[in-house]
């Protein structure tokens, strides 16, 4: 069996029951569905925990796919935590202040692809903050230019949406992919579309909010130089 991810198809879903499908031998714990985000993309797994029917509870520190089935998603506990059964019923329940946090600075990182449209080489995504490295010529860039640019989009109040295409469509359309390090997924024959507006579109796997009006104000707090044409560019929520 492969794993349902709920996240996909709603990122606000903060529980739900879920079934113990099995515990590996590094104490993973794979369940028929999950609001987890795996992690992938920059975005850290979720953290929360797996509450059992006698009303103990299992703390989860991150959540991964299988490494040997990226169909199916691990949800590693921390230490000394005590292991469920297989078939056992649990309910699945998020960190939600975190994984909002990551929600709105992950959807704040898709705009500065737009205040600074070059290709992206890397990125992370934290708890409240986050960065976009980008291969840039050699210039000028003003830490409050781009967070003016930045919070004028955010403040445009867009809704993110999301849809899919096939990949023939995705390959029929190359612009939409902005990193140059990190191709989407394939395999499923599907990719999925993040929208923002009229402002944006790629293909991206996270979690997102559902507004720009959501991630509030963002400030950029850092400029680094990483190589000759690579600049990090560090946003964090104000």
């Amino acid at each position: 069996m492969t794993t349902a991810l709920l996240f996909r198809d709603d990122a606000y879903l903060a529980e739900t029951p879920a079934t113990v499908l099995a515990v590996n031998e590094r104490g993973g714990i794979e369940l028929d569905k999950t609001v987890f985000y795996a992690t992938g993309g920059g975005q850290p797994g979720d953290a929360g925990l797996l509450r059992r029917a006698d009303g103990t509870t299992i703390t989860i520190g991150s959540a991964i796919y299988d490494p040997q089935d990226r169909s199916r998603v691990l949800h590693v506990p921390l230490e000394g935590q005590s292991a469920p059964q297989p078939g056992e019923a649990v309910t699945a329940v998020l960190d939600w202040e975190r994984r909002l946090k990551r929600m709105r600075i992950h959807t704040a990182l898709h705009l500065l692809s737009v205040v600074l449209p070059f290709p992206v080489t890397g990125g992370a995504i934290g708890d409240g903050d986050g960065r976009l490295d980008f291969d840039i010529p050699e210039g000028g860039l003003d830490k409050v230019e781009i967070a003016e640019k930045l919070n004028a989009l955010i403040a445009r109040n867009a809704a993110v949406t999301e849809r899919w295409i096939t990949d023939a469509e995705l390959d029929a359309n190359p612009g939409l992919v902005k990193t140059m390090s990190v191709q989407p997924p394939r395999g499923s024959g599907r990719i999925r579309l993040v929208a923002i507006g009229d402002i944006d579109l790629q293909p991206c796997g996270g979690t997102h909010v559902r507004n720009t009006a959501e991630i509030g104000l963002v400030a950029v707090t850092d400029i680094e130089k990483k190589g000759k044409q690579n600049r990090r560019i560090r946003i964090a929520l104000a």
